[in-house]
């Protein structure tokens, strides 16, 4: 799938070529805490969305977003299931942003065997 046919989709499964691809910049919404226990997908930036209580500060987050992308930039967003990234993409898309939901989350990226790497503060966070 070219980037352009992946920037028309809302939806995307995550495959190994396309996250090496570097045709998108991947962000990982979930928590540190969940960063720390299961890894994170290579090279992807860490800017959590909801806290550990389901609370957000779309403020903060866009703020941090604009570190590492634009509005044009293609952004892949990753969470545990794919469940929290759905509802962040299909804000950021009704605002502008090329955003696409990478389906499963690293939970579906476990199960076809893709290695994730360990979280680093000093290297993930933007």
């Amino acid at each position: 799938m070219t980037k352009e046919e992946i920037s028309r989709q809302v939806h995307v499964r995550p495959t190994k070529e396309l996250l090496e691809s570097g045709d998108m910049v991947i962000i990982d919404i979930r928590t540190e805490m969940e960063w720390r226990q299961t890894g994170i997908v290579p090279g992807a930036k860490c800017i959590t969305f909801f806290d550990d209580f389901g609370n957000y500060d779309v403020d903060k987050f866009l703020e941090e977003y604009h570190k590492v992308a634009d509005k044009e930039t293609l952004v892949g967003l990753i969470c545990r299931t794919g469940s929290r990234t759905r509802m962040v993409t299909n804000f950021m898309r009704q605002n502008g942003y090329n955003t696409v939901n990478l389906d499963g989350g690293v939970f579906y990226l476990n199960s076809i065997g893709f290695d994730l790497v360990p979280y680093d503060p000093q290297r993930d966070r933007n």
